[in-house]
């Protein structure tokens, strides 16, 4: 499903992206996390899939394998 993520400089700043669209991971994420579930995000925006979806969780699981967390200071 990873491959259903894009970045590209000339579509939203070169965020990841669902399939080149408009949709940054980051908004997907902040739709879950606002408590939409996922078939709330499927009415409201009828060019995403499930798959879209659960290709931008499973983005954020992967950046989310870290070993170690370091904090700078500000």
């Amino acid at each position: 499903m990873i491959e259903r993520i894009t970045i590209d400089p000339a579509i939203c700043h070169g965020k990841p992206c669902i399939r080149g669209l408009r949709y940054p991971v980051e908004t997907v994420l902040e739709w879950l996390a606002g408590g939409m579930t996922i078939d709330d995000i499927l009415d409201d925006y009828d060019d995403l899939t499930r798959e879209d979806v659960l290709a931008a969780l499973a983005y954020a699981a992967r950046l989310a394998h870290t070993k170690q967390i370091v904090h700078l200071a500000a």
